[in-house]
């Protein structure tokens, strides 16, 4: 008895599928509401997305713009700082050079004055020499006179004799001392 009742009720409905009715009003909402969607939404939506991947895309280009930028800048820079190395390098160069040649200026002006100064005082030393030396005959001559007067008991200061003989005793003692 269970089978009849099982077979009379599988027979006359499925619980599975829906009533005819039910399937035709939800297809028919079904299309309406693809064809809102379709029409009102989707180009919205396309919109929004459009607009939204070209704002990604022009920001991401801004940025490979900026990014190149500041590769370009960075180069820029690298290159402004070797020339300043360089140039820093020339100038130092320059400069011991330059004070090399100073060096050898002021060595060669201290030299020459050293000489100078040298050659200055040796003419200075010869001609004191010879003034001493001229004081020195004047006043060994005076004295030579002064005591061959007194030995010889006469006055021989204003006799040109007397001037020859001093004269001719001091070359005499100069040829012994040299």
């Amino acid at each position: 008895m269970i089978s009849r009742f099982v077979v009379t009720a599988a027979e006359a409905h499925n619980p599975l599928l829906p009533a005819t009715a039910d399937l035709v009003w939800s297809s028919l909402v079904f299309v309406v509401l693809l064809v809102f969607f379709w029409i009102k939404v989707l180009p919205n939506f396309k919109k929004t997305m459009d607009a939204r991947t070209e704002a990604i895309e022009g920001r991401l280009a801004a940025a490979e713009k900026a990014q190149e930028e500041a590769a370009a800048k960075t180069a820029n820079i690298e290159a402004e700082q070797a020339a300043a190395r360089s140039e820093a390098a020339a100038i130092r160069e320059e400069a011991r050079a330059e004070g090399a040649s100073i060096l050898a200026e002021a060595k060669a002006y201290a030299a020459s004055e050293a000489a100078r100064i040298i050659a200055t005082g040796k003419t200075t030393v010869e001609a004191e020499t010879q003034a001493a030396l001229v004081a020195l005959r004047a006043e060994v001559g005076s004295l030579a006179i002064d005591l061959a007067s007194k030995v010889v008991g006469e006055s021989l200061k204003n006799d040109k004799l007397a001037t020859g003989v001093v004269d001719s005793f001091l070359a005499e003692l100069e040829g012994k001392k040299k």
